[in-house]
């Protein structure tokens, strides 16, 4: 560790709970010494890798000719489905989606065939010389066209309660049609793997994965080889976002089979266009709704259909579909309601995790038809989601069955309120809009209620290592992965407390699945709850063992040894400190390792009756944006924002601060810049920086307020009553969209719902301030 590192770790306080300590490779970020997957020494003889890939969307392969590629400068070798020895799999739930595509392509991008040269550029100029003789089929490529075709990847999923037989009958009933884009991960470090042959047929991959179990799997079962014979390792990643959960699978197994192929390492990292080209999205959804509401505006009756397009293969759209069932209802209370939810197969690449995890396309629904219910009764929106918050019984039970028990939206909603001075700007804004031709402002307070579990219910749980040495350093691993979001501090932060040692004691090493087996994704939120509890279980059996050799060998109750700061309190009269205790309790052959384990309690889902108890708590949040738009050119710019998010008895504020503020400014990316587009041959257009914009420093507004909730305490036991906060900050961007949903309703008197598309681009601004006025409605 460099010697400011080390001066910086120095003063952390030996109390290290709830402490806004600094990310423990911050250090390395930003002098550059930070490792990642293609910074690591190639070994000797290392070679390097590229994917042949499909230039059609839907096509049968007549004719593969890789003569002029094997043919190349540097060519060492060339692979092909057929040289597979295992499986042609990269379908992580159901395999359904080959590495190397076989009798025909099913999205322009989809790897054909995998070439190792000596070089990058070697082998990226071999792949080009791929002769593919194809016979064109239909693509298949919007959601229309799958839904007309009948065409799924997975069975469609329906959720009801009560009845929406009184919709004809309603006293104000509104329908609308929604429809919400996909996003490009966009993570700063692509797509990349080093796999170096042992002996035995032994593989060591390192992969920029968030689920290293995974990639161990799948990389093995390609191989045809046991598990036990792949080993998987990363320290961190650039950034993963969700694309790294399953999309990392092709690079790694494209690698590993040319290294096996060879006997010699093999890097393969992808191109930046062939990697956004490539890889999946996050779902872009089509939703319809039918509403019935009374004249206060409480939702009496909704009727909801979703549909998202998944692309060639079932990937993870079986769960990110499910939880935007879950969270359709963001923070408030349906008595009768109706959801369908359509699972698209589309001649696109699959679409696949992406944070939120179908979260953030269930609540813009959500927030959608509150917002077009406030615009039809002429009444403020913020008054119409007060009134349809989640509150006491019986408005306490979600549309799944689920009680809620710790429910803080109505009180946090208020706060928040009065804090941002939101009633006095909602009429300052309306002033500005009489007087204002050609720029509207817009302002919006949104909520959110977001579920901590992974919906796959197997997931959840995690496992850890901890090693105490002899003088008293202390060794973890998780299966948690790093990809700058804290992780490692924060579970470095819950061992150092269970074993009263200083944060800079404890060091946290790359994870391995050698080293802990059958990890979970690092995923939905739950890194820092799943892994620090499984590190805290492995302290605990720690410190009992070191507890039964103290009362042993002095004689004293197991309750009179007192761990303090660095030392350890035997009885009235001995105190060693940590260290010596360590060594002496190595010198009287006590074990100093331990494995720990935790999986999420009290979690239980019947997905046939969709009922049951799928999350182990809820993280709430609300935000307020106001933004201003130009009516002549569509675009808008966000001029202030306030945040009030509930990450519980915060572990790292200043962790936590950070990853409220970026997840804010990611979600403001999907809702307003960030635009996918496919043609109609299934061609993405949208495939470098030069062509997908994401936010940029200048984007965010000038002022940007961040308050954690102060009275926030998680009601569960996890973590130190701290709540996860890696997901639900993306949601708060919501505010963002509706605000300028918000503004371009200022541009009518029309009452009807405002036809803003997402992402609120320039161009879809523009539409809906035309369509606005072409169809006036009431």
């Amino acid at each position: 560790m460099p010697a400011r590192a080390r001066a910086r770790c120095s003063t952390w306080p030996r109390n290290v709970i709830h402490q806004a300590l600094p990310h423990d490779s911050a250090a390395l970020h930003v002098s550059g010494e930070a490792r990642y997957v293609d910074d690591l020494p190639e070994p000797p003889g290392t070679l390097h890798a590229a994917l042949g890939m499909s230039t059609e969307a839907h096509a049968k392969i007549l004719a593969l000719d890789l003569t002029g590629v094997r043919a190349a400068d540097g060519v060492v070798a060339v692979l092909t489905a057929a040289d597979i020895p295992g499986a042609n799999n990269v379908g992580p739930v159901v395999a359904d989606e080959p590495a190397l595509a076989t009798d025909v392509v099913q999205f322009r991008g989809q790897p054909l065939f995998a070439v190792a040269a000596t070089s990058v550029e070697l082998a990226r100029r071999a792949a080009r010389l791929a002769r593919v003789e194809y016979e064109r089929l239909d693509p298949v490529v919007t959601i229309e066209q799958a839904l007309e075709a009948n065409q799924f990847v997975l069975p469609s999923v329906r959720c009801e309660r009560g009845s929406v037989a009184s919709l004809p009958g309603a006293a104000n009933r509104i329908r609308g049609r929604l429809r919400c884009g996909a996003q490009e991960h966009f993570y700063l470090e692509g797509q990349v793997a080093l796999a170096i042959p042992g002996e035995r047929g032994e593989m060591l991959v390192h992969s920029s994965t968030q689920h290293p179990t995974e990639i161990q799997h799948l990389v093995a079962a390609a191989l045809g080889l046991p598990d036990a014979a792949v080993t998987v390792e990363l320290r961190r990643l650039g950034g993963g976002f969700g694309g790294k959960e399953t999309q990392a699978a092709v690079y790694a197994i494209g690698a590993a089979l040319l290294a096996r192929a060879t006997r010699r390492p093999v890097k393969l990292r992808a191109d930046r266009d062939d990697d956004i080209v490539g890889t999946g999205k996050r779902h872009d959804f089509l939703y319809q709704y039918d509403v019935g509401f009374d004249r206060t505006g409480r939702i009496e009756a909704l009727d909801l259909a979703l549909a998202s397009r998944c692309g060639l293969s079932a990937d993870l759209s079986g769960a990110v579909n499910d939880r935007a069932v879950f969270h359709c209802d963001n923070a408030y209370f349906l008595q009768n309601v109706r959801i369908v939810s359509h699972r698209c197969r589309t001649h696109t690449v699959s679409s696949t995790a992406f944070r939120g995890f179908g979260g953030p396309q269930g609540m813009f629904a959500a927030e959608a038809v509150v917002a077009a219910i406030g615009r039809y009764l002429g009444i403020d929106a913020l008054d119409v989601r007060k009134r349809n918050l989640y509150g006491p019984a019986p408005r306490d039970v979600t549309h799944y069955g689920m009680t809620l028990n710790d429910n803080v939206l109505p009180e946090l909603v208020e706060e928040l309120e009065a804090r941002s001075e939101y009633r006095r700007r909602r009429e300052a804004a309306k002033a500005f809009n009489a007087s204002s031709p050609f720029f509207k402002r817009g302002l919006a307070l949104t909520p959110v209620k977001f579920g901590i579990a992974y919906t796959a219910q197997a997931m959840n749980q995690g496992a850890a290592l901890v090693h105490l040495y002899t003088d008293g350093s202390v060794h973890l691993n998780h299966g948690g992965t790093e990809m700058g979001q804290g992780l490692m501090i924060k579970v470095a932060q819950i061992v150092a407390a269970e074993l009263q040692v200083d944060l800079e004691r404890v060091h946290v090493s790359a994870t391995s699945t050698g080293k802990v087996p059958n990890t979970s994704p690092t995923a939905a939120s739950s890194g820092t709850d799943i892994n620090g509890e499984a590190a805290r279980d492995a302290c605990r059996t720690l410190k009992q063992r070191l507890v039964k050799h103290c009362a042993e060998t002095y004689g004293v109750r197991p309750d009179e040894v007192v761990f303090l700061p660095s030392q350890v309190a035997i009885g009235a009269a001995k105190t060693l400190s940590f260290a010596q205790l360590v060594r002496e309790a190595y010198l009287a052959r006590v074990q100093l390792s331990a494995t720990g384990y935790w999986r999420t309690p009290e979690i239980q889902f019947d997905r046939e009756r969709w009922r049951g108890t799928p999350f182990y708590y809820f993280a709430y949040g609300a935000a307020v944006s106001e933004v201003a738009i130009d009516v002549l050119t569509g675009e808008s710019r966000l001029l202030r924002a306030d945040l009030l998010h509930d990450a519980g008895r915060s572990l790292n504020p200043a962790i936590d601060r950070g990853q409220i503020e970026g997840g804010f400014i990611q979600g403001m990316g999907w809702l307003t810049t960030e635009e996918v587009v496919w043609d109609d041959q299934g061609r993405l257009l949208t495939h470098s920086p030069s062509t997908y914009k994401i936010p940029v420093a200048s984007d965010s507004p000038p002022v940007f307020n961040v308050w954690l909730w102060e009275k926030g305490e998680n009601v569960r036991d996890v973590a130190h009553r701290s709540k996860a906060v890696g997901e639900p900050p993306l949601m708060l961007a919501l505010s963002v969209f509706q605000a300028i949903s918000d503004a371009v309703g200022a541009t009518s008197s029309s009452r009807e719902p405002v036809p803003l598309e997402a992402p609120a681009t320039p161009e879809n601004v523009l539409k809906a301030i035309h369509e606005l006025h072409r169809n006036p409605g009431r």
